[in-house]
């Protein structure tokens, strides 16, 4: 065929695969970064995070466009979790040789390297990324999360909203292979702005506009991933 017919060809797959991606879930792995369980001297919860995490995932579950898995460094560190009792990262996935790894690591390895983009919810810790999401992430090689997109939620009981912790992430994902989008949320004082169960606090009879972030943020994540996946359907990863 003529290089007309081909490239003519290339398109037409390439409008059918776009076609089907708009119609396909978006495997959508949730990595929440916090691993508090103590209630501290001064009051309130005891993990702030639980508000903005309920409150992500019921945003993300009304989108209808997400097959979601979570991953919380509470049950993924806890007993019987894919990294029980790792949370120093002494023993990495990619330290088993193969078939030797526990079967929950090796499944959480598999849904890894399934997803088609990553979604980060975290606090800041000392201005920068908590222990428990860096190991949670660096338990698995970068080959698991190569060539794919992510975005980046933080929150904090400051009105900063953990955005220091942000940028940070930011290039945790970068060297990790999963593209950080560029926009951001952070939602700060989160005790203003959410309930216990993560349904919007009103403020003169609506919901707080910095929520309005996370929707904004969703649909970026959503065209970048769709065209990623599209690109990686096509032409496969690069070699």
């Amino acid at each position: 065929r003529s290089s007309t017919q081909l490239h003519t060809t290339g398109i037409s797959n390439t409008r059918n695969f776009a076609m089907a991606a708009a119609f396909k879930p978006l495997r959508t792995v949730v990595f929440f970064g916090s691993a508090k369980t103590q209630t501290p001297p001064w009051g309130g919860d005891a993990r702030l995070g639980d508000r903005v995490l309920k409150h992500v995932l019921s945003v993300l579950e009304g989108r209808g466009k997400h097959e979601i898995t979570v991953y919380d460094p509470v049950t993924v560190f806890g007993k019987g979790g894919a990294l029980e009792g790792d949370g120093e990262l002494k023993a990495p996935h990619f330290f088993f040789g193969g078939g030797q790894a526990p079967p929950v690591m090796d499944a959480m390895q598999q849904t890894l390297k399934a997803a088609d983009c990553f979604l980060i919810v975290s606090p800041e810790y000392n201005h920068t990324i908590p222990p428990a999401l860096s190991s949670m992430m660096g338990h698995f090689g970068g080959s698991n999360f190569a060539n794919k997109v992510s975005g980046i939620i933080t929150y904090s009981p400051s009105p900063f909203g953990g955005m220091r912790a942000a940028v940070a992430i930011k290039i945790m994902l970068s060297e990790l292979g999963c593209c950080p989008i560029s926009k951001l949320a952070g939602i700060g004082t989160v005790t203003d702005v959410l309930n216990e169960d993560g349904t919007p606090k009103e403020v003169d009879g609506a919901p707080p506009r910095t929520l309005n972030q996370i929707p904004k943020l969703l649909t970026d994540l959503e065209w970048w991933a769709d065209a990623v996946r599209i690109h990686r359907d096509t032409h496969g990863p690069p070699v």
